[in-house]
């Protein structure tokens, strides 16, 4: 019976996933074959030998030691567009917000007093001071073409705002989802200098970090408005501050609170809310929950942000699933343990992914556990399960 741990709080909807006559699920579990986290910090926690995989109940997976996991050869899950509306609402909302002075207006009317004459006096003297613009007509800049982004830059349109978008990764499957009108730019650089609103939707790399620094900034219109609902560090907050300082920068709205930013006028940070609904939690639960049950009973991986999606059907009770290096001769070497052991290959399937690969082998007769070391031996081999069909 395996065990899955829980970190933070996982929706009831996704552990429900895990058939409580098959599956011990909570935090205290011992010797655990899988982890759930949300975004407690992993990096410092000793993770048991135990562990099989971990799965992110959310996109980003910066709170996991992935490397060290890619090391043991363990996948590490994701839920890629569970959250991706909570996401596009809270963008949406986030230009409305600055585009019509929301925030500041807000914090001027909690601060009037008197009765209701005075305050209807008070109201009608300083409104001039909050005088917004209206979303049509102008060009909002999307860097970062997935589904977030993809379902930002729709609501765009039908807001009838014009859209310039920027992507050199973007998958077949996210531009066969992008609107016609979704206009094409070449460069970072060239959305910004187009765009009058620019979005951010990239995941946080080494490559990504202060993506937009005080060079790019310098390129944006005067006047135009940041969003930053992705993650912390793809902006440069203290370049932003500057270009604030400067009024080149009209607003800077993000999802990501720092002390840089405390008390700065027209920055609007909001709680990290970005996946904070209900809808959204119950999405990223059931999606990655489903994916690490899959990993378990049958070596199916997807999703996973250090290894390929590598899924084949089941028509063997026997499998045995392999992570390896991604170096030559790999699935021969595996091919010549099993052909010694007299094993019959039913069916296999490789792939690799950077550095690394994996396999999943089916055969026509059970696997003895002297292969199963054997082909652990293997320099390059990092995992081996043997996964016979149960019932």
């Amino acid at each position: 019976m395996p065990n899955i741990l829980t970190l933070n709080a996982i929706s009831s909807v996704g552990l429900d996933r895990f058939p409580a006559a098959n599956y011990t699920v909570g935090p205290k579990v011992a010797e655990p074959d899988a982890i759930l986290v949300r975004s407690q910090n992993m990096h410092e926690m000793e993770i048991a030998a135990s562990v099989k995989a971990i799965g992110r109940a959310g996109a980003g997976v910066n709170n996991i030691p992935v490397d060290k996991m890619s090391k043991r050869g363990l996948p590490v899950f994701n839920a890629p567009g569970a959250n991706a509306n909570a996401v596009k609402e809270l963008v949406i909302a986030a230009l409305l917000i600055a585009s019509r002075n929301i925030a500041p207006a807000l914090t001027f009317v909690a601060g009037l007093s008197g009765d209701d004459k005075t305050l209807h006096k008070l109201v009608e003297d300083g409104k001039k001071a909050f005088s917004g613009t209206e979303l049509p007509g102008r060009t909002l800049g999307v860097i970062g073409l997935g589904k977030i982004g993809g379902l930002v830059a729709d609501a765009a349109i039908k807001l009838g705002m014009d859209v310039v978008g920027y992507d050199p990764h973007i998958t077949v499957e996210a531009a066969w989802g992008l609107p016609s009108q979704v206009k094409k730019a070449n460069s970072i650089e060239e959305v910004l200098k187009l765009s009058d609103y620019v979005t951010i939707h990239v995941p946080l790399l080494e490559a990504t970090r202060n993506l937009v620094n005080a060079q790019r900034l310098a390129l944006m219109r005067k006047g135009a408005i940041l969003l930053n609902f992705a993650r912390d560090g793809i902006v440069d907050d203290k370049a932003v501050v500057e270009a604030l300082k400067t009024e080149h920068l009209r607003g800077y709205i993000c999802d990501f609170p720092a002390q840089v930013l405390q008390g700065v006028p027209r920055v609007i940070a909001t709680p990290h809310l970005g996946a904070s609904t209900e809808e959204a939690e119950d999405n990223c639960a059931i999606m990655v929950a489903d994916q690490v049950r899959d990993f378990l009973e049958h070596g199916n991986i997807r999703n996973a942000v250090n290894l390929p999606d590598v899924v084949m059907q089941r028509e063997s009770l026997y499998r045995l699933c392999i992570v390896n290096a991604n170096v030559p001769n790999m699935v021969g070497q595996i091919s010549t343990a099993m052909a010694g052991a007299n094993l019959n290959i039913h069916d296999m399937l490789n792939k690799s992914r950077g550095e690394m690969a994996y396999t999943l082998v089916d055969t026509d007769s059970p696997v003895p556990a002297e292969l199963v070391s054997r082909l652990a031996a293997i320099e390059g081999v990092r995992s081996v399960r043997y996964l016979p069909l149960q019932g």
